[in-house]
């Protein structure tokens, strides 16, 4: 971020900045969470990244070195993070009320509650008591290839990392015929539902022809029409085709917005080692706003995604009603088989070491 210069042209042609020690003088009024609307901070710029505002001081938490921070409007929102000694006395005020400035304050100062979590930190089956699985080959609405069973460790499983206590949940496509599919997998729901909140998964990718990866999240029930889908919404967090892995999508669909009227809401980026390594894919779901971004362990609001803003009646906004979680790899199907199937790929798996739930306190 560019500090706030002032300009002076002497002789004609040479130009002086000089750093103005106090832009505007004013009362910075800061709240309890160590931030405040319409001030700035002189001092190193370390990073940026594009996120929200109340997100900032987070963000900035969650990065090595960064000890302080200024949001601005710039690109849709921009987290401008600092690092250096300071305090609240070295914040000056600025004329721009959309500024956020702020100081990383202790972890207990977070507006957020962890509610729900499964590590998978033993070798054996799922937790019942947390999941479930949907069942079946018929297609999925999606004409998707794969037979997904009940509970089969072959399909899914939790496995210790190697020399480790830390462990992992396996979702596993495999090539082989059950019930007149081609190919096995498994798709796990959540037992408990929420409305509202902050879903992070750390999860590792597949790669590979036919592939089609998602963490993702549908409503407990039809409340806002006899249509479940898609007049009750669904929020993609993360899917990814495999015949290109590393570039994340993100989505919403509604009644007035979705794929099969091809009017769908979303973004994609690419994360270049979503398949080499484990990212971290967060989701913030509020009253009036859905975000959600990838990162990593040092940040993981690196990358944000997609953002979709309440707007309208519920054919554009049905999310406020209780979601579960669902994970799963397809095979095939209208997107994911849109290049066909390598068949020489299988067994592939997607890794989960975590899966936390937040609401906010």
């Amino acid at each position: 971020m560019i500090n706030i210069l002032f300009h002076f042209t002497v002789i004609g042609f040479i130009t002086i900045n000089i750093l103005s020690p106090n832009p505007v003088n004013g009362l910075i009024n800061w709240n309890g969470n160590n931030w405040a609307m319409s001030c700035d901070f002189f001092g190193k710029d370390l990073s940026n990244a594009r996120t929200s505002g109340e997100l900032c001081g987070e963000t900035c938490a969650r990065t090595p070195g960064c000890t302080h921070f200024t949001w601005t409007q710039y690109k849709d929102g921009t987290c401008w993070m600092k690092s250096g000694t300071v305090s609240k006395s070295d914040a000056f005020s600025t004329k721009d009320p959309t500024m956020v400035c702020g100081v990383v304050g202790s972890p207990s100062s977070s507006d957020w509650t962890l509610v729900w979590e499964d590590n998978f930190n033993w070798n054996g089956g799922i937790d019942t008591t947390k999941w479930e699985f949907d069942v079946g080959g018929s297609g999925w609405g999606n004409n998707e290839k794969q037979f997904y069973t009940d509970n089969r460790q072959e399909n899914t499983r939790c496995e210790l990392f190697p020399g480790s206590s830390n462990g992992r949940l396996i979702i596993e496509a495999r090539r082989e015929r059950m019930e007149n599919c081609e190919f096995t997998s498994a798709r796990l729901k959540s037992k408990i539902k929420w409305t509202y909140g902050r879903l992070q998964i750390r999860a590792k990718l597949p790669d590979g022809r036919g592939l089609w990866s998602a963490l993702w999240m549908l409503p407990e029930k039809a409340t806002h029409s006899g249509v479940y889908w898609p007049d009750n919404g669904e929020i993609d967090l993360m899917e990814q085709v495999g015949y290109d892995p590393l570039r994340i999508h993100s989505t919403v669909h509604t009644q007035a917005y979705n794929h099969i009227k091809g009017t769908q809401k979303g973004h994609s980026i690419i994360v270049s080692d979503a398949v080499s390594n484990f990212k971290i894919y967060t989701l913030n779901w509020n009253p009036d706003q859905i975000e959600m971004y990838a990162g990593n362990d040092a940040n993981p609001f690196a990358h944000h995604i997609f953002t979709w803003n309440k707007n309208g009646d519920w054919t554009q906004w049905p999310f406020d009603k209780p979601f579960f979680i669902i994970m799963n790899i397809a095979v095939g199907g209208s997107w994911g088989g849109a290049q066909g199937i390598d068949y020489n790929i299988f067994p592939r798996r997607m890794e989960i070491d975590w899966v936390r739930f937040y609401q906010r306190r």
